[in-house]
């Protein structure tokens, strides 16, 4: 007997999706059936994915968005429901980090990690659920009621590790943040869970790990080594099935068992 999850009918809107986690949740989505809307800063890029998609049979949109602007995010909501339809599906997925001491870090410092990972993806998630709700209330129209929502916090939020204090209190928030949104929206059929990834390789640190310091660091992980995207994938395809209807509030560690 084999199971399959189906998101046809589905549009999933995924942030921060030009590159790394974001790109492998796009493809991953549309693999299974779902209209993706990519978001990002960085255009030609999220033009290159969409080209990738639609070669292999699927449906995707591009729309520009900056998580630090909230005329920028309600464009693009707005955008993207004028494209293609509700958004059913939202993977809360942009993300940035720095690396250093707490005591070096400045107020641009902590604004330019926090007004993404925290203020962004709270105001997106804002922007998305105001939508979402008033389809179920019947304020607005919709063929599908209800609604996941997925935000990517980190194992980091869990387990916090030098010299990445200020990213590990923003996905901390992040994880917070889920069950706040949880506990409120859950009784409109709109769940909301985070997933929370260990060490990941993605073109942003891919480098890294060929590293005196990335080497160590892969000796202290517990299987001695770090993930691909595509590791990631059942646990989204999961949260955002139509069946995952039970899983509300869920903080979901992907981490190879580092945060044991």
């Amino acid at each position: 007997m084999s199971y399959a999850i189906d998101l046809s009918g589905r549009v999933a809107f995924v942030t921060g999706a030009s590159s790394g986690l974001g790109a492998q949740f796009a493809k991953t989505l549309a693999t299974a059936g779902a209209a993706v809307v990519l978001a990002g800063r960085r255009v030609e890029k999220l033009k290159t994915l969409r080209a990738e998609i639609e070669a292999n049979g699927g449906d995707a949109h591009v729309v520009s968005l900056d998580v630090t602007d909230l005329a920028s995010i309600k464009s693009a909501v707005a955008h993207a429901e004028t494209e293609m339809g509700t958004i059913d599906i939202l993977i809360n997925n942009s993300g940035v980090s720095t690396s250093q001491r707490i005591v070096d870090v400045s107020a641009d410092d902590w604004d330019f990690v926090m007004n993404t990972n925290l203020r962004g993806a709270f105001f997106v998630a804002q922007e998305v659920a105001k939508r979402m709700l008033a389809r179920a209330k019947g304020a607005a129209p919709g063929s599908f009621t209800g609604g996941r929502i997925v935000n990517i916090a980190s194992m980091a939020g869990l387990r916090v590790l030098s010299q990445i204090g200020i990213y590990a209190m923003s996905k901390a928030g992040v994880v917070h943040m889920t069950r706040a949104m949880a506990l409120e929206f859950g009784k409109y059929g709109i769940n909301v869970n985070a997933i929370c990834p260990g060490y990941i390789d993605t073109e942003i640190n891919h480098h890294h790990w060929g590293t005196e310091h990335g080497k160590k660091l892969i000796e202290m992980l517990p299987r001695k080594r770090v993930g691909q995207p595509q590791d990631l994938d059942t646990t989204l395809l999961m949260l955002c099935a139509n069946e995952s209807h039970f899983i509300n509030g869920a903080i979901i560690q992907a981490d190879d068992g580092f945060g044991v």
